[in-house]
């Protein structure tokens, strides 16, 4: 089996080529000047994949952590604010709100987040990017001959291939769910896929969030926190 979680990061950030160190704000002025010059450095298959969706990258300090922990961070933020009883918010300057405690559910070694458990939330965000039905079959050997540059490996190619040309089961998506913070999770990863710009994709976003059995109320927190982790490019 590949490795789920370098996959996502590469999805979602941190194992970006090119990068070089410095402050979360450094990091984040590279990504973009990345981004801008050639897509495939940075985050190809989110370029690929997900890239017709919108024109946004990530914020500083959400791209920094990439892959899982950018999606547990945003969950566990949602839902500790949702827990709290505060109104829904945006990200807080401080980064260290997006690092749940070692004993959380959340956090990025929490068993619950297994290689399994980072196929689901890959299946989530390419099952959103669908939900408009563009990809069609030409689009599909497009995002293909773009994934193969990556050079991402045999098998997960394979698994992109199935999951672009296979119809979306919301039936296994939902039972992969088995905890609430998992479907936190399941939710933050297809939100941060796409910004819900019609109505197929709100109505997806909906149905996956009544299926996944989310209060409105978390759901609501869950929409402020990762809509405030997107800036435009």
């Amino acid at each position: 089996m590949f490795d789920a979680k370098k996959l996502l990061d590469q999805f979602l950030g941190s194992q970006i080529p090119g990068l070089s160190g410095g402050s979360v704000k450094d990091r984040a002025g590279q990504m973009g000047d990345l981004a801008r010059n050639n897509p495939l450095k940075t985050g190809a298959l989110a370029a690929a994949i997900l890239g017709t969706k919108t024109g946004r990258k990530l914020a500083g300090n959400v791209a920094t952590l990439g892959g899982i922990a950018a999606i547990a961070g945003l969950g566990y933020l949602a839902y500790r604010n949702y827990q709290s009883g505060a109104k829904p918010q945006g990200l807080p300057q401080d980064p260290a709100s997006l690092q749940p405690p070692a004993e959380s559910p959340f956090h990025p070694q929490s068993a619950t987040l297994s290689n399994d458990f980072a196929l689901t939330l890959l299946r989530a965000m390419i099952a959103a990017a669908k939900a408009d039905g563009h990809i069609d079959a030409f689009e599909r050997q497009a995002i293909m001959q773009k994934v193969h540059a990556v050079d991402l490996g045999a098998e997960a190619e394979a698994f992109l291939a199935r999951e672009l040309a296979d119809p979306v089961d919301l039936d296994a998506l939902v039972a992969a769910g088995r905890t609430e913070e998992q479907r936190v999770e399941i939710y933050t990863a297809s939100r941060l896929a796409i910004d819900p710009d019609t109505r197929a994709e709100r109505g997806y976003l909906d149905m996956l969030a009544g299926r996944l059995r989310l209060p409105d109320a978390l759901v609501d927190h869950i929409e402020a926190t990762v809509s405030s982790a997107k800036i435009s490019l």
